[in-house]
């Protein structure tokens, strides 16, 4: 009797470190295959038929389609610089230039992948409609409070999360093969 009740034990460990694992990966998402650059951060496998089993496991269970490595690269800020979480109600500057691209966006969400509600439903800008200075370099200011120039509102949400899509770049293929592409950088300015 106690030899059974020892599987059985065992079986029921082994089914929660699994299943609770197996979750953990999926709901919070992996570092498998992931490229780095500063704060941000890209799965390039994610769009081609050599995706590893957890991000194919987390494409299904979002239900967002990921770029065609062919197409383009997606990146995604969770943190500043410093690696201070973004925070709505704080100011913050993504500064600098993109890696060539022949188009990109830069989209605000909130933790949960939907876009971050606003008054006057700007939800990201494009590279055609940046202002930008002499040198091509470019502010992008995330805050609640209206700014001048590029101004994302943030709703005075608590976290959110930034993707910069760039379509159309040779920084994919930089990124499969370890090379990094020169990323704006992410800076936290004043916070209430």
């Amino acid at each position: 009797m106690q030899l059974v009740l020892g599987y059985l034990f065992a079986f029921v460990v082994a089914a929660v470190v699994g299943l609770g694992t197996t979750w953990l990966a999926i709901t919070k998402g992996t570092a498998f295959g992931s490229v780095s650059v500063g704060a941000w951060t890209a799965w390039p496998k994610t769009g081609t038929a050599d995706i590893d089993p957890y991000a194919r496991a987390v494409v299904a269970r979002s239900g967002q389609l990921p770029i065609g490595s062919g197409d383009g690269l997606a990146f995604f800020a969770r943190a500043d610089d410093q690696g201070r979480t973004l925070d709505g109600r704080c100011d913050v500057v993504v500064r600098g230039t993109t890696p060539q691209a022949r188009f990109w966006t830069l989209t605000l969400y909130d933790t949960d992948g939907r876009l971050v509600a606003n008054s006057l439903n700007r939800f990201g800008f494009t590279s055609q409609e940046i202002v930008r200075r002499s040198d091509g370099s470019f502010d992008i200011v995330m805050a609640a409070k209206a700014r001048s120039g590029n101004w994302l509102p943030t709703g005075g949400i608590e976290r959110y999360v930034l993707v910069m899509r760039l379509y159309d770049t040779p920084a994919s293929v930089a990124s499969r093969t370890g090379r990094e592409a020169t990323m704006p950088a992410i800076a936290r300015g004043a916070c209430p």
